[in-house]
C-alpha cells in the first residue's frame, strides 16, 4: 500500500460473529471502488474482548444469529464509547440486519431474551415468531438525491423508530422495518441501519460511493470520486428490482 494514497480506515466489528449474510462482500465493494480510483482501504478487525478503535472513518457491523448477537451485545455495550465518540465526530457507521438491531436501545428475541443495544440509533426491536422475507426495493434520499436501493430481507425483528432518527428509505416493494409502517432502516447523520443484505452494496454502487465520500471527508481527504463504469452493478440492480416485481 502506498503511503501517499488517501486512505479510508474501516473498523470491521465482530467479523467472526456478525457475518451471516455475506457481509464481507460489502467491505470488498468499499475496497475495490477505492482502489479503482487510486485510493486505499485499511481494515481493522475488532472481535470479542478487543478495544474498538476511535480513529476509523467508517465502521461496519454485519448480521448474525440471535446467539451470536447475544455474545456481541454483552461485549459491545461495555466498550461502545470509542464508537460513539467517532460517530459523534462525523465517522460513518453502516449496520446491517443483526448489527442494525444492536444499534438501537434494545432487542428482545422471540423467546423473550432481552439484550441491550448501543443506543447509537433511537429505535427498539422485538422479534416475532414469523419472519419477513423477500426482495426489497426502497426509495432513499441521501445528500439531497433520491435513488432506488435494492436488497433482500430475512428477519424476525419488528423495529420501531423513535424521534431521534428517520427511516433510511420508503418501501416500494417488500416488508421493511415491521411490515406495517412502510419504512425500512434508520438514518441519523452518518449512521445508517438497514435490514437489507445479500450483500447490500454490490447492487447499489451509488450508495457505496456516498458512504465513501462521507468517510473520505471524515479522513480530511479532499478527493472527488471519479465516475466508474457500473454497467454490471446496474444490471444486477435492475435484476433485483425486477425480481421484486417493481415495474419499470
Amino acid at each position: 500500500m502506498s503511503e501517499s494514497r488517501p486512505t479510508v480506515r474501516l473498523g470491521h466489528l465482530y467479523p467472526d460473529h456478525l457475518n451471516i449474510y455475506a457481509d464481507r462482500g460489502n467491505i470488498a465493494v468499499f475496497r475495490r471502488r477505492l482502489e479503482w480510483r487510486g485510493l486505499a482501504l485499511e481494515v481493522v478487525e475488532t472481535g470479542l474482548g478487543d478495544e474498538i478503535p476511535a480513529d476509523c472513518n467508517l465502521y461496519y457491523l454485519g448480521g448474525g444469529q440471535d446467539r451470536d448477537q447475544l455474545l456481541v451485545a454483552e461485549d459491545l455495550v461495555g466498550k461502545v464509547a470509542p464508537l460513539r465518540q467517532a460517530a459523534d465526530g462525523g465517522a460513518v457507521v453502516l449496520a446491517v440486519c443483526g448489527g442494525y438491531q444492536l444499534m438501537g436501545h434494545s432487542y428482545v428475541t422471540a423467546d423473550g431474551k432481552k439484550m441491550r443495544g448501543t443506543s447509537l440509533l433511537d429505535l427498539e426491536t422485538a422479534a416475532s415468531h414469523d419472519r419477513l422475507i423477500g426482495d426489497v426495493v426502497l426509495s432513499v434520499n441521501l445528500d439531497g438525491h433520491t435513488n432506488t436501493v435494492v436488497g433482500y430481507e430475512n428477519h424476525a425483528g419488528r423495529t420501531r423508530l423513535g424521534p431521534g432518527c428517520t427511516p433510511f428509505g420508503r418501501v416500494d416493494k417488500g416488508h421493511g422495518n415491521n411490515g406495517q409502517d412502510g419504512f425500512e432502516g434508520a438514518l441519523s447523520g452518518r449512521r445508517i441501519g438497514t435490514y437489507l443484505h445479500g450483500p447490500l452494496l454490490p447492487k447499489n454502487p451509488w450508495l457505496a460511493d456516498i458512504l465513501l465520500r462521507w468517510a473520505l471527508d471524515h479522513a480530511g481527504a479532499a478527493v472527488e470520486l471519479e465516475p466508474l463504469d457500473d454497467t454490471l452493478e446496474q444490471a444486477a440492480h435492475a435484476t433485483a428490482a425486477a425480481r421484486a416485481g417493481l415495474k419499470r
